[in-house]
């Protein structure tokens, strides 16, 4: 019998990434919930632990395993300091764009691969096709936009399962 494939799939605490989870698991897929530390600032609203514990949550009642990987340094790296010096050079910053570049499709997929994952998998509304990047179905929750910086060799381990759903879709299988 062949090896399911493994996929480190980044757990929020919400309902598309639990969705993405549970789709992927009947697919078959040998899934790993893998929520992602990122830095804060230590006078800011603090939320991380509340959306580690609804990931853990969500990985518990699928019978998933479940693990804080901390991305914090690669984070204040690659998103506050890159926010900061755009600024100052009086642009204004994308740092969604750039979160999902260097953290979420980097730093994890680096992280992933390394320990022996064949994907990543993340609940953004988009459709990997082919390797070719495609809107999400649902218009409304689309954020393809904000992955503009992958490759297409990239996308060859990168996993959008609720791209094809629409949000009312997401939530009637989260019900479930």
């Amino acid at each position: 019998m062949a090896a399911k494939k493994k996929v480190y799939m980044g757990m929020s605490g919400g309902v598309d990434s639990s969705v993405s989870a549970y789709l992927l698991k009947k697919q078959g897929y040998d899934v790993v919930g893998v929520f992602i530390r990122v830095w804060q600032p230590e006078n800011g609203e603090c939320t991380w632990k509340d959306e580690r514990r609804d990931a853990m949550r969500g990985c518990a009642h699928l019978d998933i395993p479940f693990i804080t990987l901390d991305l914090r340094e690669e984070y204040k790296k690659g998103v506050v300091d890159y926010m900061f010096a755009e600024y100052s050079r009086g642009n204004i910053p994308n740092p969604d764009v750039m979160c999902n570049r260097e953290v979420k499709f980097g730093a994890f997929w680096k992280w992933a691969k390394e320990n022996g994952g064949d994907f990543i998998a993340t609940g953004h509304y988009a459709q990997n096709v082919n390797s070719k990047m495609l809107e999400g179905k649902d218009k409304n929750k689309d954020q393809s936009y904000f992955l503009w910086t992958l490759e297409m060799y990239e996308l060859g381990h990168i996993l959008f399962p609720v791209g094809h759903l629409e949000k009312k879709e997401v939530r009637m299988l989260a019900e479930k």
